[in-house]
């Protein structure tokens, strides 16, 4: 097979072992013990494997023709990952890297709504088995690796908080992008401010919108169904997390001039996203075909370049390397080990997409150029301090405000 030829020349660090399509056992790599066993079935196909491979290897898993013994799914595509990118790697690989490269997603209003629903108007009863109680869709905030996903979750929304400086009730925060509203009703209920949410996803928009109806926030906190480019301001702060991933390249510009535009002249945003730490590139087909349709990851360099024209200053970037990598972590795991339920809402297939997708995201921050960006933003130079000693007292008054035993 020529899936095997080149995965030989890939391998060069650690072991993989491999059963053929025809049953005999071949061990790539530098000797040491296997740390996978990878089995083709006869129906696997070795053009399908190299045609696309970030692709097809995804799409084998999914339909069965490429399995993985002992469930170390994850330990084949760490491997991968270790040795992807260095001097061994085979030149088809750095073929298609090149061909993509200048790939940019379009979205549209009616696309882009399409897009979500393909992924967040799944069943609620899928989110419930893996993430935290609150629903955060998102990179968690590690303060200590013994942070539990809850915990990390919180500090996540303290951190944020911080960041937008609500330093008095009442202001006016618009949220794009609110998922299921835990985060808009934790800067409602916690800081007082008075939350705008606006979502693509239906299946988001009424979760949230229950949970408002039983907020001690009341009217302080609503959602909307919307995209937020048919929002009106202005507002005092602007917060969004996990949705610029979803904006595409090509509406880079676009959405900074609209947060200018809905940023009163005082006001302050937060933008927490997913990018690359190295030179811009196309996002993992295999997340771009099955999980996130429309999706597109940058590089700071197209952040900066848009934002640059928009005049908002960047007056804050912090990059969190390995916080994702360990949020994924407890995702996959939690995922795994509820698969009999998943199994009830889905079907086995869907089980194996989800089980890759989460795994090679790991991989993907732990091994290779993935991570988060957190970027404040203002229209005035003078609106936030000079000093970050502000975030740390704010982040330090609301843990121990939110300790403290409630009446």
């Amino acid at each position: 097979m020529i899936f095997l030829r080149i995965l030989r020349t890939i391998l060069r660090r650690g072991s993989l072992a491999v059963i053929d399509r025809a049953g005999r056992r071949h061990v790539l790599g530098d000797g040491s013990e296997p740390v996978a066993t990878v089995r083709l079935s006869p129906q696997a196909s070795d053009w399908h494997l190299i045609r696309n491979p970030m692709l097809g290897i995804g799409e084998a898993y999914m339909d069965g023709s490429l399995s993985v013994d002992d469930g170390r799914l994850y330990e084949f595509l760490d491997l991968l990952a270790r040795n992807y990118g260095t001097e061994a790697s085979h030149p088809w690989m750095s073929l298609l890297e090149r061909a993509t490269a200048r790939l940019k997603q379009s979205n549209p209003m009616g696309r882009a709504r399409s897009n979500v629903a393909h992924h967040y108007d799944l069943s609620p009863a899928l989110y419930d088995l893996f993430l935290d109680s609150d629903r955060q869709y998102s990179c968690a905030y590690f303060r200590s690796p013994e942070d539990t996903l809850e915990e990390a979750q919180l500090n996540k929304k303290r951190h944020i908080a911080a960041k937008l400086m609500l330093d008095r009730p009442g202001l006016k925060v618009l949220d794009i992008g609110s998922g299921w509203g835990g985060l808009a009703l934790y800067l409602a209920e916690e800081h007082g401010a008075e939350v705008t949410g606006v979502t693509l996803s239906d299946e988001q928009y009424a979760h949230a919108n229950a949970r408002a109806a039983r907020s001690p926030a009341g009217d302080r906190v609503s959602f909307h169904l919307k995209d937020y480019r048919e929002q009106q301001g202005p507002f005092d702060r602007i917060v969004s997390v996990g949705m610029f991933e979803h904006v595409g390249k090509r509406h880079y510009l676009e959405y900074f001039a609209k947060l200018r535009e809905l940023l009163a002249d005082d006001g302050v945003a937060l933008i927490h996203a997913i990018g690359y730490s190295d030179v811009p590139a196309p996002i993992n087909p295999f997340i771009r075909k099955y999980i996130f349709p429309g999706a597109d990851l940058p590089a700071m360099s197209e952040v900066f370049t848009e934002v640059e024209k928009t005049g908002l200053y960047a007056t804050d970037l912090e990059i969190l390397r390995l916080h994702y990598a360990e949020t994924l972590r407890h995702w996959r795991e939690r995922f795994l080990a509820r698969s009999d339920e998943v199994l009830k809402i889905y079907d086995a297939r869907f089980l194996r997409m989800w089980e890759f997708y989460l795994a090679l995201c790991e991989v993907g921050f732990r091994r290779r150029t993935n991570m988060v960006f957190q970027l404040q933003l203002a229209k005035r130079i003078d609106t936030v301090p000079i000093t970050r000693d502000y975030m740390f007292e704010a982040e330090r008054a609301a843990e121990a405000r939110e300790t403290k035993p409630k009446p």
